[in-house]
Order: C-alpha cells, then structure tokens, then sequence
C-alpha cells in the first residue's frame, strides 16, 4: 500500500515498475478509479502520472475510452532501439568506471546467464545496461533512458523468450566488459551499439512475422 502522501512522481515510477514486473503489458488499459482505491489516493496524481507517461510515449490515451499502456509496433522499435543505442553510447563514452562497478558488470552478465525464467533473464539483461550507465551525470538523459528501457522491456517481454538468441548477445557483454576493464571505452561503445543493433534486428524480424 503507498500511503496518501504520494506525489505524481511516485505514482509514475509504481507504474514503470509494474510494467518492468510484467504486471502491465501493451495494450492493456489503466483503470484510474481503481488505482486510486489501489494505492489509497486520489485520481489527480495518478493522471498526472499517465499525462507525464503518455508524454515520454509510454502510455496512450485514447478519446472517450481512457489510458492504455501502448501497444508495439515496427516503427516504434526501430526508432526506440535506435535512441536507446545511441543514449547509452553517449553515456558511456562520458562515464568512468571502477574497479567495483566492472565486478558488478561481470556479476549482473552472470545472473543474465543462469537466469533460469525468460522474465528473469530480460530484467538480468535490463539491469547490465542500467549498469553499464549509472555513472553517467545527466541526470535528464538518466530519466529519459529509465523510460525508454520500460518500452524496450515491454518488446523483449514479448518476444525474447527464445534463450539461443542470447548467446551473441551474452558474447558481446563480454567484450563491453572486457574493453572497459582495459580501459578502452571506444571499444565498449562499438560493442555496445552493435548489441542494441542485434536485439532490434530480432525485435523487428519478431514484428513482421505477426
């Protein structure tokens, strides 16, 4: 339960996370009446969360009918993975890393590796990348990459649950890590471009087939 002194803020981010937890998938509708009575508040912060959300492209609202978590398309993944890609390349590029955050790296890519649930292994995979930019000093692009990465989880959610297309992925992990262990953050960006590259390749290959 959140308690009644809950700002828009905390709204959004308990609306992010219920997307990250599988809990709220595209194109299923929010229910306003009953998320306030759920988190014991009044509609205005929870619409105000929806306004910031549909404004960041996460949700939709659609006239006369109400919020909706919005729905996946091959447009959209290309032009997100795109963003996503060169977002956490910029970050990266301006990020500096000790010797703590690379054994925490090489800690996250083994829990992608022995996750044993699909939804495990895509928030193991969410979780490196988030990683991979947490000392990044912008805080803006931080708050736009935070809701970025829920649309692309809602797009693995969907159709990552094949565990072989992971053994390029996970190789490629191993080299960001190794390249910024040799300090050569030029190559953990090339390496990270190329990951962000493959995933929507198999995201938008996913797409056409429906």
């Amino acid at each position: 339960m959140i308690v009644k002194t809950i700002f828009r803020d905390q709204v959004r981010e308990y609306l992010l996370q219920q997307m990250r937890e599988g809990k709220l998938n595209a194109g299923q509708s929010v229910n306003l009446a009953a998320l306030a009575r759920q988190l014991n508040v009044s509609v205005t912060p929870i619409r105000e969360a929806l306004t910031q959300l549909q404004q960041s492209q996460v949700i939709e609202a659609i006239p006369n009918r109400g919020f909706f978590i919005k729905e996946l398309s091959h447009e959209e993944a290309k032009n997100l993975y795109e963003i996503v890609a060169q977002l956490e390349v910029l970050a990266l590029d301006e990020s500096t890393f000790d010797q703590e955050t690379i054994s925490k790296l090489r800690t996250q890519q083994q829990l992608i590796q022995t996750a044993e649930a699909p939804l495990e292994r895509i928030n193991a995979y969410m979780n490196f990348h988030e990683l991979l930019t947490i000392n990044y000093k912008n805080t803006v692009a931080q708050q736009i990459l935070n809701d970025l990465r829920t649309r692309v989880f809602l797009y693995e959610k969907a159709f990552m649950s094949d565990e072989s297309f992971y053994f390029n992925s996970d190789n490629q992990h191993e080299a960001i890590i190794s390249a910024i262990e040799d300090d050569n953050v030029p190559s953990a960006a090339l390496v990270l471009k190329m990951n962000w590259f493959l995933v929507q390749d198999y995201i938008e290959k996913q797409l056409v087939v429906l």
